[in-house]
């Protein structure tokens, strides 16, 4: 059976394509080797999963592992000491056969229900005996630890844990425990003591720090396309649609095998993509990213859900994208914290950026297709006069631009600095948006973005348009402006580009001109 592109569940090398997790693999096992305890902490469908299982085959020839997932325990197993245990117990057993008879005749006891004392100590017990006796150290991996984070037995196990972790090496105890999950298990004390009792003291700070980077890098997502390039012989090059594919993602995985399964799966064999090699290229890349956009996945579920239930953490998003704010990266700050953790945002060189160009164009068509913009009259302008910015199926953004100042200035003309400041570049997206939905693509060039400027780059059917958004802080500051934009065509292979200027000199001239800096052709708006 040929191989598959996966995005549901865990990644198996003889079933689907996949990046060679050796290196990673061998950075694990050296802190299992070295004894320590730590939490696979990292945002969903980030690849946990992929590397616990294949840890598991990777570690057993050294190791007895047992590997579970706190997700088939039920919640009923989590309200007393007493079924946690037997819960346990029985997953125990199911783990391995590699148990002397005497421990499996007690665990076994704990299983069914049938031992006179049913207590985590009592399990623990036993769990160091056998640690003692096993001719292979034991390694305990839980997945979806944090499903169990809001109970009170489950901060009695970590603290068993802890407490023969403490003792080692007199008593017996995992050679390495190995938690995986979004929620990082190292402060739940927080998260479950009532407000009177809240301190730093988790149950699970012995932790080891665990630094891997689990995004995929341009090199790896190359090495996956070359096994299917093996398996197809479609002459696409491998190096560049791989540094595409990065460069929309990040390399975040589950994000990276949806836009290939995309591009194998769903638009190979249309009218635009005849064959495999017209898919694999750039336009078959641009494609898969434009459904990625559009379509309902757990993924982007998840995220929406987040942003509902911390509307702090939402309002810091929304300032990153349309204020331009340059906002540090504290992870001190609980805001940043939960942002890192859920994968949405990472750390550049010192600021806060959203973690990837899909990420990005998501959350922006997220704040834009609201209610609330739905009913903004420069959107419903842009829903209504569409037809008359698209000529011969390409975007006329000379004729989008010079609409859309002369619309903004209608109604929007009387707002005072500050509206403009904070709004204007969010009501040019608002204009945009309608006009290429469904067929073209944008994102915000995140090494440019600050409070000053925005340079938003618009995809449409192969297109690219680069326009500058900017706030006009004088001709000098625009000139440099100028300048950077034409460095930026050379580095787009483009001969033309774009600027639009939110104005508040009483005495400005709205409307186009154009501007010649050696062979590149600057068309100006200012609004």
């Amino acid at each position: 059976m040929a191989k598959v592109f996966n995005v549901n569940g865990a990644c198996r090398p003889d079933v689907h394509y996949m990046v060679d997790l050796e290196s990673r693999l061998e950075s694990i096992k050296e802190m299992v080797d070295s004894g320590e305890y730590f939490v696979i902490n990292r945002g969903r469908q980030y690849g946990k999963t992929t590397i616990l299982k294949a840890l598991a085959d990777f570690l057993e020839k050294d190791y007895t592992v047992l590997s579970m997932d706190f997700q088939t325990f039920g919640s009923l197993s989590f309200e007393k000491e007493e079924s946690f245990v037997i819960a346990f117990a029985g997953e125990l057993l199911d783990c391995t056969d590699d148990l002397p008879e005497e421990i499996g005749e007690r665990l076994m006891a704990f299983a069914d229900g049938t031992a006179k004392i049913c207590s985590l100590n009592a399990l623990f017990r036993v769990i160091k005996v056998w640690c003692m006796k096993a001719d292979k150290a034991p390694v305990l991996m839980i997945d979806e630890v944090d499903s169990a984070s809001n109970n009170q037995v489950f901060l009695d196990f970590l603290a068993q844990l802890r407490a023969y972790y403490l003792k080692r090496p007199k008593a017996g105890a995992f050679q390495s425990v190995i938690l995986a999950g979004v929620y990082d298990i190292r402060n739940i004390k927080r998260k479950i003591r009532p407000e009177a009792e809240h301190n730093e003291n988790s149950p699970w700070n012995i932790a080891a720090k665990f630094t891997l980077d689990m995004n995929f890098s341009v090199d790896e997502i190359a090495g996956m396309l070359q096994m299917y390039e093996d398996d197809y012989h479609t002459g696409m090059c491998i190096d560049e649609i791989a540094k595409q594919i990065w460069e929309y993602t990040s390399g975040y995985p589950v994000l990276v095998s949806n836009l290939c399964k995309i591009m194998d799966e769903e638009i190979s064999g249309n009218e635009s993509f005849p064959d495999k090699l017209s898919v694999w290229t750039k336009a078959g890349v641009d494609e898969a990213v434009k459904r990625t956009l559009e379509e309902q996945n757990p993924l982007f579920g998840s995220m929406w859900e987040k942003l509902n239930r911390y509307p702090e953490m939402r309002q810091r998003v929304y300032a990153l994208l349309f204020q331009g704010q340059r906002i540090p990266f504290n992870i001190d700050d609980p805001v940043t914290n939960l942002l890192y953790m859920f994968g949405y945002v990472k750390n550049a060189d010192g600021s806060m950026q959203i973690a990837n160009r899909v990420f990005e164009t998501r959350l922006y068509n997220y704040f834009l297709m609201t209610e609330e913009a739905a009913g903004v009259e420069i959107f419903q302008l842009g829903v209504q006069e569409k037809s008359q910015f698209i000529r011969y199926g390409k975007l006329d953004m000379d004729h989008l631009l010079a609409k859309f100042v002369e619309y903004f200035d209608d109604i929007y003309g009387d707002r005072d600095e500050k509206f403009v400041e904070d709004e204007g570049r969010r009501y040019f997206m608002l204009f945009l948006k309608p006009i290429i939905n469904g067929t073209g693509n944008y994102y915000v060039e995140a090494r440019t973005r600050n409070r000053k400027q925005t340079d938003l780059i618009v995809d449409y059917r192969g297109t690219q348009h680069i326009v500058e958004l900017k706030i006009w802080h004088g001709n000098e500051y625009n000139e440099r402006g100028e300048k950077q934009l034409s460095e930026y065509l050379d580095y787009y292979h483009l001969d033309k580009g774009y600027m639009l200027s939110f104005c508040f000199n009483k005495k400005k001239k709205i409307g186009l001109h154009k501007v010649k800096i050696g062979d590149r052709l600057l068309v100006e708006a200012v609004v």
